[in-house]
């Protein structure tokens, strides 16, 4: 089994096949597992994207996007990521709020919710107690 580590590895970076590997042996689904690397960039960028334009998606698939971002770091992609991040981060407001826990250490993207947040979000963020607007 690969760890999410890379203690003595050169670079720290784990390779495309180390990262399918994990998500293999971790129980990821199987479209998750053949995107590797470039797949699971391909969809934080598309959740930025949609969190850019407004997202609208339930809260379940806002929780699932942001255990995405939380694979990135199990991977070891956070150098890959830091302009998306940087985005995300100026989309996001009531950062008192933890809407979710993807990952240990209080990353950012666990705290807040999109400031144009609609539709079913938006719904499922107050029916929660968790809007603060």
């Amino acid at each position: 089994m690969v760890s999410g580590t890379s203690a003595g590895r050169r670079g720290g970076h784990m390779t495309d096949h180390e990262i399918q590997q994990y998500l293999e042996d971790n129980g990821y689904p199987k479209h998750v597992v053949e995107g590797g690397g470039e797949g699971l960039l391909k969809r934080y960028r598309k959740f930025v994207e949609e969190v850019e334009r407004g997202y609208q998606f339930s809260i379940f698939d806002y929780r699932n996007d942001l255990d995405g971002r939380a694979i990135l770091r199990l991977v070891e992609m956070e150098d890959e990521v830091s302009d998306l991040d940087e985005r995300l981060d100026k989309m996001l407001e009531h950062r008192e709020v933890r809407v979710w826990e993807s990952a240990p250490d209080e990353p950012f993207w666990d705290f807040g919710y999109p400031k144009n947040a609609r539709g079913e979000l938006l719904q499922d963020l107050k029916s929660e107690g968790l809007a603060v607007r």
